[in-house]
């Protein structure tokens, strides 16, 4: 397309411009230009935070603080466990991260500390 955003209430990808405003055909949202761009600026700021508030960076090396249950299997990710390379995502579990012994999981910033 011609590099226009998707539209923030329903995320449709066939937006259009219509003066000096943007709209969406699927849902017949409306907004403006600057709107957008705000919108766009504010969203690509995420600030992800451990149990002491230090700041998560991506590649970072993080310590279990709590002793995790892991869903769906009797296994238990222990206190002071190292995870080393972390990818910050969005939603609920704020790392995707793989744990030596467990593999491929998700993690909430809340049970873990920077090393």
């Amino acid at each position: 397309m011609d590099g226009l955003p998707n539209c923030p209430k329903c995320s449709s990808e066939y937006t259009y411009e219509d003066g000096a405003m943007l709209a969406c055909p699927m849902c017949a949202h409306e907004w403006s230009k600057d709107e957008a761009a705000t919108d766009a600026a504010a969203a690509a700021v995420v600030v992800v935070r451990d149990a002491n508030g230090n700041v998560l960076n991506e590649g970072d090396t993080v310590v279990v603080i709590k002793d995790l249950k892991v869903k769906g299997t009797s296994s238990v990710v222990k206190v002071g466990t190292k995870v080393k390379n972390i990818h910050l995502v969005d939603g609920d579990h704020d790392i995707d991260c793989k744990i030596p012994g467990i593999g491929a999981m998700g993690l909430k910033s809340e049970f873990v500390k920077k090393a």
